[in-house]
């Protein structure tokens, strides 16, 4: 097939599997053959598919009239190279395979999906990405315990102050990996990333430490809270004298419930995922119109409420130390993380370049508007002195303004909260062990889609044809939970059982303190060293395709931010620091001493071509994982 077939390719969002191919398997050109011959990172590799996808069978290659697009071009070219074994994304069109790309197109719509990608199940609107981000950065942590900001800022109006900063912070970030997103749409977010930037071992490392620590762990701490919240919401008083271990069998409880639903569908997971934000934003909505009409009229369950707001300046009593500025920034800007969660499913979006600004651009100021009101909430019904030192501040904030009742309400809100934490994490950290298992990071188990030994889901055509007589109800009920097109089980139930699995070990273990400065160790290295690549980017493709672009300041920002975050929390906890980077080496020998040797030792395998120039089995990664 000629190569100037793909000189021209449409200005469509970018969908990484149907432009899986951009070279045929004739002669290329010198730079591109040189490149490729430098041995790629397999995601971002070019796979000489046996069929053309912008061939008349591929519908990505055409218009709405049917006629095929010919109105932009690309060049196999880029004036940069990042290292010998990476191949520039500006140089291959819309730049790379999918994770895991098979080596034969399946363009039978009947066959797409079958043992295929998400990638290919493109399902996630604008409000998914809200609910997965929403989802997660809105915890428990603005209901229970904000208290360190506010008792380190040292007056109400400082500490608001201190939650507008690190919410803006936090939104630079944001805006960083909305170009990062945009400019390499697949899933797996910074896996990805620094895998392209810096070389396949960096995308291993993250992969090592977010899978085996950073995913489970703080999904485990979710779980807790969520447990401690539904003990206390049915136990009442006595909740403090219960068993842990009934607080942690709630918790598992908890996670095996979420896994389940995203198990069985992407739609499923998605939909409660959206429930649970809406839940979320009534809830602090309430809170704040609550306050202020409680601070209007003086009124409350246990009498008249308290008039700090009033008697005392708002500033009045700001700390003058910088450290006490630093601890309550460093606070806040964890109330504030996981913003970068919907980069983990870039992929399943329907319009990833329009779609993935707009999420992280609407996320963030919807969280940080939503803290303020409930903080002045909180000042306008509760004294400084219970805000600055409760754990339940929400708990202790019904039970002023409604009594036992109010108690009750919250911790149920709160412990929903914490449940649409939990699956907003159990959804995206479920692809990122997909996208390890795909890469070759992972066996290549965990890169499968489906169940049983033949990784198949259930089929939506099969369902409709045996509810066909069925009752309404039934039909009904595939129509709301069941995936177009890829029917039930169309997820990576593999993937999700192994990040349930760790998750439930760390709910065994229960000390948290380790994971905590695990989290400001390497969480930051990956966050700074992912927003930096972006800075490269710019300057060693800066003809790279990005449909969003942020202001060259704001990574910048970040990454002051970041080394802030990081020279914290190495100060606070020197030895557990240390443990962390111990960790990290460890998964560097991991990856030079076995891993990446043996992908060297078989990159040969890929693609090879046989006496009749047929290829001989693609790109096959189990076997990586096999003797």
């Amino acid at each position: 097939m000629a190569a100037g077939r793909y000189i021209n390719v449409p200005p469509r969002a970018r969908d990484s599997l149907e432009l899986a191919s951009l070279a045929s398997s004739t002669p290329q050109s010198p730079r591109s053959s040189q490149s490729s011959e430098s041995g790629t990172p397999s995601s971002r590799r070019l796979s000489f598919d046996d069929e053309d996808p912008l061939s008349a069978l591929n519908p990505a290659g055409h218009g709405d009239d049917g006629r095929p697009r010919h109105n932009r071009s690309y060049s196999v070219s880029s004036a940069f190279d990042f290292a010998p074994n990476l191949f520039p994304l500006s140089s291959t069109a819309h730049g790379y395979t999918a994770l895991g790309a098979p080596s034969t197109a399946a363009l039978d719509p009947t066959n797409a999906l079958n043992g295929g990608q998400l990638e290919k199940n493109k399902t996630l609107t604008t409000l998914n990405g809200l609910s997965l981000v929403v989802g997660l950065i809105i915890g428990s942590g603005i209901f229970s315990s904000p208290s360190q900001v506010n008792r380190n800022a040292g007056s109400p109006g400082a500490s608001l102050i201190v939650w507008v900063v690190a919410g803006v912070l936090a939104w630079t970030g944001a805006a960083s990996y909305a170009e990062l997103g945009g400019a390499i749409p697949l899933n797996g977010g910074a896996q990805v990333y620094l895998s392209k930037i810096y070389g396949e071992w960096a995308g291993f490392l993250f992969t090592w430490c977010a899978v085996c620590v950073l995913k489970p762990g703080s999904a485990a701490i979710i779980a807790i809270i969520f447990g401690e919240y539904v003990v206390r919401a049915v136990i009442g008083a006595e909740a403090m004298a219960a068993s842990h271990w009934i607080e942690k069998g709630v918790a598992f409880a908890g996670l095996v419930i979420v896994t389940i639903l995203n198990c069985i569908s992407t739609k499923l997971g998605t939909t409660s995922a959206d429930i649970f934000m809406f839940m979320k934003f009534i809830a602090l909505l309430g809170v704040a119109i609550i306050g202020i009409v409680v601070a209007a009229t003086g009124l409350s369950y246990k009498g008249k409420a308290s008039d700090d707001w009033k008697t005392q300046g708002w500033f009045e009593g700001t700390s003058t130390s910088i450290s006490n500025w630093a601890v309550a920034l460093y606070a806040g800007l964890w109330a504030f993380d996981g913003w970068d969660n919907v980069n983990y499913v870039t992929a399943e979006f329907k319009n990833p370049a329009r779609d993935l600004p707009r999420v992280l651009h609407t996320s963030l100021p919807l969280v940080i508007v939503s803290y303020l009101l409930a903080n002045v909430a909180y000042f306008l019904v509760l004294p400084t002195s219970v805000i600055e030192s409760s754990n339940t501040v929400a708990v202790a904030f019904g039970s002023q303004v409604f009594g036992p009742i109010g108690s009750l309400v919250l911790a149920l809100f709160v412990s929903g909260s914490c449940f649409g934490a939990l699956n907003a994490t159990t959804f995206t950290s479920g692809r990122l062990v997909y996208a390890a298992g795909k890469e070759g990071y992972l066996p290549s188990f965990f890169g499968n889609i489906g169940f049983g030994k033949s990784h198949r889901a259930i089929r939506l055509h099969t369902l409709n044809a045996n509810l066909s007589s069925k009752s309404a109800f039934k039909r009904k009920m595939v129509d709301w939970f069941a995936d177009p097109d890829a029917g039930f089980f169309f997820t990576p139930i593999s993937a999700m059982g192994l990040n349930a699995a760790l998750t439930g070990v760390y709910i065994l273990i229960g000390s948290f303190d380790t994971l905590v400065t695990f989290y400001g160790v390497a969480g930051y290295v990956f966050y700074f060293l992912a927003v930096l690549g972006l800075i490269i980017l710019r300057v060693k493709e800066p003809e790279l395709e990005r449909p969003y672009r942020t202001w060259i300041t704001t990574p910048i920002i970040f990454c002051c931010v970041s080394l802030f975050l990081l020279s914290r929390a190495v100060f606070a906890e020197p030895l557990q620091s240390l443990a962390v980077l111990g960790f990290m080496a460890a998964g560097l020998i991991i990856w030079f001493g076995w891993v990446g040797r043996r992908k060297n030792a078989k990159r040969e395998r890929f693609g090879r071509v046989g006496d009749g120039g047929e290829k001989e089995g693609g790109w096959k990664f189990w076997r990586r994982w096999r003797s």
